[in-house]
């Protein structure tokens, strides 16, 4: 049964609440590859492993990375939870080739849960969720707090 729905596109909606971020990007660039749209929501509740401080330096360091001619070519750093989960499934899927670009259109990542997600059924992935107790992580809006993100309180 489990072949029949995933030879059809569907659309699915993965909650990211309590998930490694690079778990379930990449368990969503291969749904995405597979030709279903992919929303994400509560972007900003999705974590980082390893040490808190490393991982807020590590970014922050990512940071100064720019252009030695000109800053304004880039390369540009994404500060919000969205944008930054974005770009991580973005280096998961093939972004030159065609069936890459496709799904990469295919997928939508939300800060929250907006109105018109909010009755249809959140999926996540079992082997993505945290394991130990949260402290041992940080959550993408922490992180993106640090660095500059001025979004939700």
């Amino acid at each position: 049964m489990a072949d029949n729905n995933s030879s059809k596109p569907q659309s699915i909606v993965v909650d990211a609440t309590n998930c490694i971020a690079g778990r379930m990007c990449s368990h969503v660039s291969k749904l995405l590859l597979k030709g279903n749209k992919v929303s994400i929501v509560n972007a900003e509740k999705a974590m980082l492993s390893g040490n808190r401080y490393k991982t807020i330096e590590l970014y922050k360091e990512h940071l100064e990375i720019n252009s030695v001619t000109n800053p304004i070519h880039g390369p540009f750093h994404p500060r919000r939870p969205d944008t930054m989960l974005t770009k991580m499934v973005r280096g998961m899927v093939p972004k030159q080739k065609t069936t890459g670009i496709e799904a990469f259109q295919r997928l939508r990542v939300y800060i929250g849960v907006p109105e018109e997600m909010k009755k249809a059924k959140m999926q996540s992935f079992e082997d993505s969720k945290i394991t130990k107790p949260e402290a041992y992580y940080i959550t993408v809006g922490d992180v993106a707090k640090q660095i500059g993100w001025k979004g939700i309180p």
